[in-house]
């Protein structure tokens, strides 16, 4: 859903960015890479840059909130994985996947879905409606829920 969206919101002339929560242990390195040597090696963090980027991984806790302030030119930031969060949700409910909301409603923007899931006062978009979706997410930024 997010790499479809992207273009879309780009497109529309939004500058986006993304923070994806893992509910995981994850690698942010590659083996066999100089940071990841360094990180094994006992460094607490590493930061890698080039031309026009840059990663810095880092030994510590951190909120979502402070990984937003890494994009303040950012017109939209994407958050994956936040539903207990108090951030807006679109919430997305697939057959086969889940069959109800695990998310407060009470900062729910829409619920996408492909089953007849309906919450009364919640926006319903269908799965594949991916400019219905954009749409949602530029009303809200527009003040226009």
């Amino acid at each position: 859903m997010i790499t479809k969206l992207i273009p879309i919101l780009r497109n529309r002339g939004y500058q986006v960015a993304t923070i994806k929560h893992d509910g995981h242990e994850f690698e942010g390195d590659v083996e066999g890479t100089d940071t990841y040597q360094h990180t094994k090696a006992g460094a607490y963090g590493t930061a890698i840059f080039c031309n026009g980027k840059f990663m810095v991984q880092k030994q510590q806790s951190v909120t979502e909130k402070e990984l937003m302030e890494f994009f303040p030119e950012a017109d939209v930031i994407l958050l994956e994985g936040f539903k207990h969060s108090i951030y807006p949700k679109i919430e997305i409910i697939r057959s086969g996947n889940s069959s109800e909301s695990v998310c407060n409603r009470d900062n729910m923007l829409a619920i996408v879905t492909d089953t007849d899931l309906r919450i009364q006062g919640i926006r319903t978009i269908a799965m594949n409606d991916i400019e219905d979706v954009a749409d949602c997410i530029i009303d809200y930024v527009k003040g226009e829920r």
